[in-house]
């Protein structure tokens, strides 16, 4: 799997960090500007930032800004984009596996990218994806090459 270029712990961490601050200040705004004031009790943050995970990388190439930022994106296991029902498997399946699991399935994720050669989390594998350092591929005129979306 070294030719597919996965991306460790460290930049995903990065990429996440990223994805996180800019979800907090969305939410943030969008609190303000609905309660007048910052509202602690509302699920917000974790609705937007599922919206989040799960529709930006199918519709742009398996990007979040984060992830364009370090340099790393998603994609499905044959290299090719993901759509949204393998970014819903990914992110809302895997997320409630880590929920039932109060936490420890996401100790051993961060565990399973750093140590495993292919880098994959429990997320990857119920998705069918991994995250990868190679940029999409692109056509001769400099445009992403469509790939399948499901």
């Amino acid at each position: 799997m070294n030719d597919k270029m996965a991306a460790g712990f460290w930049v995903r961490l990065g990429a996440r960090i990223i994805d996180g601050l800019l979800i907090g200040i969305v939410v943030a705004a969008l609190n303000f500007i609905i309660f007048q004031g910052f509202n602690q009790d509302t699920p917000a943050f974790n609705s937007v930032g599922t919206l989040y995970y799960v529709i930006l990388p199918a519709l742009w190439a398996g990007y979040t800004v984060g992830k364009k930022a370090v340099g790393v994106r998603i994609v499905k296991q044959d290299g090719t984009d993901v759509g949204f029902g393998k970014m819903i498997l990914r992110e809302v399946v895997g997320g409630l596996v880590y929920i039932l699991t109060l936490g420890i399935g996401a100790i051993v994720s961060a565990f399973m990218v750093g140590i495993r050669e292919d880098k994959r989390a429990i997320h990857d594998f119920i998705g069918g994806t991994y995250v990868t350092h190679r940029e999409p591929e692109t056509s001769e005129t400099g445009q992403a090459v469509e790939s399948s979306n499901i």
